[in-house]
């Protein structure tokens, strides 16, 4: 299987002169050719576009400085336009599994900036990585590259942060273990465990919304153009980019304890796209980032060989006791502790939740592996039928 594999770079004055060059050429490349495919009927293809937008380009007087920069970025940057418009095409028809992709958008020369070299583009040679045109650039080795990269993208972010990205080819590792796990996403506990175990969310950007406010408002007062308005627009990106590295940080360290802890990781699946019209819990829902810590499980379990399965959002995880299996009905947010009607007994809200998607998950470990409509790892992401148990149709909005 293959894996990316990303680290940090700091090029010199002259490298990010040359990467500055570089980003331009591509975006320029890529919106040209956006620009005659929505104006066309028929969708050209990837070698008329190189010949009109690369080859014969560079020979007029507009597009001259296309040649300044190596010719693979750019060849490139057509073929990652035609895999866009494939995919937004295999979607529209339902070929695609999963959310509808939008069409190809123009790129913008404030956002994230990104280049792409396949082989005979690059080179890695004493702990540095040499681009075409660019020179020997430092990296930041975090890990050691598994295998030989089969392409290098290198990537500028909204907050002028450079990384390397590299695609290897992973040998995916089967680490024997025999337990299992049910977990409930939630709130104010971020992940309830069937074992027990609360784990709690950092929350950055909860932290960081005063300070991310007050950067905004100043934004919003500088003069479009202005070298004032640019370094506002940088500060409120280095924020954005530190909230997204605080959350990523947790969520890559929770999915990794949970897949070597555990053979079989059975989560719920629940509609956060629903969930984010709410005007309440909307900001909130999208602080947690339950979504990529789901991609993160599935990815990950993939890779050392366990066993992902998602339970249908129409389980009654809630409502049903984990002791005598009796349903008590529908409960409040607010009721986090309830007691069993049938057989008394006293329930956590969440760890009863998390015990009960363990048990919808169909493992013969859990009640001789009682009912439970469950999907595994390759289907997760796109199977939304209804459960097998004969439930009432209410959706618990937690779990």
């Amino acid at each position: 299987m293959k894996q990316r594999y990303k680290y940090r770079i700091y090029p010199t004055p002259p490298q990010v002169h040359n990467l500055a060059k570089l980003f331009g050429c591509c975006r320029v490349v890529w919106n040209d050719s956006l620009a005659l495919c929505n104006s066309s009927k028929k969708l050209p293809s990837n070698g008329d576009l190189q010949k009109t937008f690369i080859t014969q380009a560079k020979k007029s007087e507009e597009r001259e400085w296309l040649a300044e920069v190596s010719n693979i970025p750019l060849q490139q940057s057509i073929a990652d336009l035609g895999v866009a418009w494939k995919n937004y095409f295999d979607s529209f028809k339902g070929k695609r599994k999963g959310r509808r992709v939008s069409r190809p958008k123009f790129k913008k020369r404030n956002s994230r900036q990104s280049a792409r070299f396949r082989v005979g583009g690059f080179s890695i040679k004493h702990g540095k990585i040499y681009l075409t045109k660019i020179g020997k650039i430092k990296v930041v080795w975090s890990r050691e590259l598994p295998s030989p990269p089969s392409s290098v993208t290198v990537i500028k972010d909204a907050a002028n942060r450079y990384f390397i990205s590299f695609v290897v080819e992973v040998v995916p590792t089967i680490l024997p273990n025999g337990q299992s796990v049910g977990i409930d996403l939630g709130i104010t506990d971020f992940a309830t465990l069937s074992t027990g175990e609360k784990v709690k969310a950092p929350k950055p950007l909860k932290k960081h919304l005063r300070k991310l406010h007050k950067a905004q408002r100043k934004l919003a007062r500088k003069k479009k153009g202005s070298k004032r308005r640019e370094l506002a627009r940088r500060k409120v990106a280095k924020i954005h980019a530190r909230i997204s590295d605080i959350r990523n940080d947790f969520l890559h360290k929770l999915s990794t304890r949970i897949i070597r802890e555990n053979q079989a990781i059975i989560l719920e699946d629940l509609n956060v796209s629903g969930m984010m019209k709410n005007r309440k819990l909307s900001r909130a829902i999208s602080d947690l980032g339950w979504q990529s810590f789901r991609t993160m499980l599935e990815a990950k379990s993939e890779m050392y060989g366990r066993d992902f399965r998602v339970i249908s959002r129409w389980e009654p995880t809630s409502q049903r006791c984990s002791c005598c299996g009796q349903i008590g009905g529908k409960k409040e947010l607010s009721v986090r502790e309830w007691t069993c009607l049938f057989c008394g007994a006293v329930h956590d809200r969440d760890e009863n939740a998390a015990i009960n998607i363990k048990v919808a998950g169909g493992l013969p470990e859990t009640l001789n592996g009682r009912g439970g409509w469950s999907k595994t790892a390759s289907n997760a992401a796109s199977s939304s039928e209804a459960s097998t148990h004969q439930f009432p149709k209410q959706l618990s909005l937690f779990g």
